[in-house]
């Protein structure tokens, strides 16, 4: 059996201040690095938020992208988590998690 490669995932947190949080929800995923990136600000930009990078095999991303259900269930806030995957994002929220996160699972799964 051969090694799986291991993929990346970005993800990015509204409001900033839940940055902490999903972090270490993130981190109780075996076999899934989570690192703190800062952000990349944009043409005419002063700054940018930072995001998180996660790194494992495509399995571990996918046990990782499920935590995000549960994650936002359990903020009394409006929070969002904005995935970027293969270049394509998507915008997850308490309200269209259910409807977001089949078309994550298959970008992972691709």
């Amino acid at each position: 059996m051969g090694e799986e490669t291991a993929h990346g995932v970005e993800l990015a947190v509204h409001p900033q201040s839940e940055l902490s949080s999903l972090r270490k929800w993130l981190t109780l995923t075996p076999g899934v690095e989570v690192r703190q990136e800062a952000g990349t600000p944009g043409s005419g930009e002063q700054g940018a938020f930072d995001t998180l990078s996660l790194m494992a095999g495509s399995a571990g991303l996918v046990a990782a992208i499920r935590v995000l259900p549960q994650y936002l269930r359990a903020k009394r806030s409006d929070v969002a988590v904005t995935v970027e995957v293969r270049g394509k994002k998507l915008t997850v929220d308490a309200k269209n998690v259910d409807e977001i996160m089949p078309i994550l699972e298959r970008l992972l799964d691709d």
